[in-house]
């Protein structure tokens, strides 16, 4: 694990990882969640902001049972964390003793790329191995591994090599030189970017081709990082996910190439045709199984930099007319405690390479509409659309920061009823001194679902009205200084206090309950 550079552990303990614990080394650093569903965001978070493997440990069958809906998560995500849960001993694996994880293997899948308990003791450190290799390898991922409690104790046999494997892609020159000679031929293409442009360290590329090509840009929808700069002239925002309303997006254009990201990740069901009429699709990923599932178009294997950088080598400056810019949005009403005056703050008060993760569902329009992200690696969500990631994973990504001495501000944006997935992730940003703004934007209800329930017809559903809560006192209860805020003018003020502190600190913004459209 040292020499693969794997020597941060994101956990909480159980009594069959104690033996892998134990006489921890000081070069070592273990950080304690106190729910198994927090450290996997938490490790998420961190591997996200290292660009390297996350190490968890998580506690037998429970633990991993805990854990399941952020591993989910970090599949979507494509971060490539090594899970490990400790087993029982194998002396009595054949009675199922309590705590016995039953079919170790199973229960994580499908969501990680390889799951495994080792035959013999001996075969830990291979084993280790491969998993290191299976999450890097595109597309990247979480795998697993169960570990028996007694293995820990027997003697070492021969030696492993820790080695390097291959992260990158590239595409096929031919695919390549098809795409770049549709792309010359078009009267008015269309760009869409997914998460793997930023993954892939691809910004600049990505912008390189939109300006060589004069093409408008769109992101993929319910992307999971920011993948082209938001205030940039060509940038359009993000494509609805819903066949019609993403088909009626791109009316007028003949052609549209998606680079890094699904054909495409569609959520509500508006039926309609996948492409307006006219236009023809084709696709980079670095994703076999997004490559095979792609509705239309033709697509091409690769890593979408290499992807960008090889279109811009070959295409010729394009004489095409630069689109019409983005219409420029007006400033929402003062005095109103809506999302969208908040967000407007915001946008006015963050540092400009601020890191943002965000889990707030009924406002998201509302975020994209005012907060711009103009860099690479500054915004984050949970692609899986699962709550709970937010809160936690803002704790891995700042502790990337401190470890990576890049010291960005993060900030997490959630809602009230988001924050009560994983609100214990507080606990472990206080422990470790985290400057962490947290802001929980309190509107009393899940809003999203209420939407949902009005566009699906489905009246009457209960369970989606959230009184009584109070998240200022619960983050006070783990150590978090925390603040209510309730009138507009409070809001800037406020944001300006908690950004400037040397530790986390927690807003409860209270706002108005509006529905989203879809």
């Amino acid at each position: 694990m040292r020499s693969l550079g794997l020597t941060t552990i994101f956990g909480n303990p159980g009594s069959t990882e104690e033996p892998f614990l134990k006489d921890f080394p000081r070069d070592f650093t273990y950080v304690l969640g106190l729910q198994e569903a927090s450290v996997v965001a938490m490790a998420d978070g961190y591997a996200q902001g290292t660009g390297r493997p996350a190490m968890v440990n998580l506690h037998t069958a429970p633990g991993l049972g805990n854990a399941m809906g952020n591993l989910y998560t970090a599949w979507v995500n494509r971060t490539p964390l090594i899970i490990t849960a400790g087993q029982q001993t194998r002396e009595m694996l054949v009675m199922e003793p309590f705590l016995t994880n039953a079919d170790a293997t199973a229960p994580p899948r499908p969501w990680v790329k390889w799951s495994y308990e080792t035959v013999r003791a001996q075969d830990a450190p291979a084993a280790l191995m491969r998993a290191y290799a299976a999450a890097l390898q595109p597309p990247a991922g979480p795998v697993f591994l169960s570990f028996p409690l007694d293995d820990w104790a027997k003697r070492a046999e021969g030696y492993v090599e820790a080695r390097r494997v291959s992260t990158r892609v590239a595409p096929d020159p031919q695919g390549i030189r098809r795409i770049a000679d549709a792309l010359a031929d078009s009267r008015r293409p269309a760009l869409i970017f997914g998460a793997a442009v930023d993954r892939s360290g691809g910004w600049d590329a990505a912008i390189a081709l939109a300006e060589k090509i004069r093409a408008p840009v769109w992101s993929a929808p319910i992307c999971e990082r920011a993948v082209f700069p938001e205030d940039h002239t060509l940038y359009r925002g993000p494509l609805p996910p819903a066949i019609k309303p993403l088909a009626e997006a791109l009316r007028g254009h003949d052609l549209v190439l998606v680079v890094g990201a699904p054909v495409f990740r569609y959520y509500h069901y508006i039926a309609g045709e996948y492409l307006p009429e006219g236009a023809r699709l084709l696709h980079v990923t670095d994703d076999p199984s997004e490559a095979a599932r792609a509705p239309v178009g033709d697509s091409v294997l690769g890593d979408a930099r290499l992807a960008c950088e090889a279109l811009v080598a070959l295409l010729p400056g394009s004489q095409r007319p630069l689109p019409e810019p983005r219409p420029v949005v007006a400033a929402p009403p003062e005095g109103a405690m809506t999302a969208a005056y908040f967000y407007h703050t915001l946008s006015q008060m963050k540092p400009r390479d601020a890191v943002i993760v965000w889990e707030s569902p009924s406002n998201l329009a509302q975020f994209h509409t005012y907060v711009r992200a103009a860099l690479p690696g500054t915004f984050f969500i949970s692609g899986s659309g699962g709550l709970g990631f937010a809160l936690p994973a803002a704790v891995g990504f700042s502790l990337a920061e401190r470890d990576s001495k890049r010291n960005r501000r993060v900030i997490a944006i959630v809602g009230d009823g988001s924050a009560q997935y994983s609100i214990q992730a507080l606990w472990t940003a206080v422990q470790l001194r985290l400057p962490v703004l947290f802001v929980v934007l309190r509107d009393g209800a899940y809003t999203i679902l209420r939407a949902f329930a009005a566009f699906e017809g489905a009246g009457g559903v209960p369970g989606l009205d959230l009184p009584g809560l109070n998240t200022v006192k619960l983050a006070e209860g783990f150590g978090c200084p925390a603040r209510r805020i309730t009138e507009p003018g409070e809001i800037a003020g406020a944001l300006r206090d908690g950004l400037r502190g040397d530790q986390p600190a927690l807003l409860e913004v209270a706002i108005k309950a509006e529905l989203p459209r879809f």
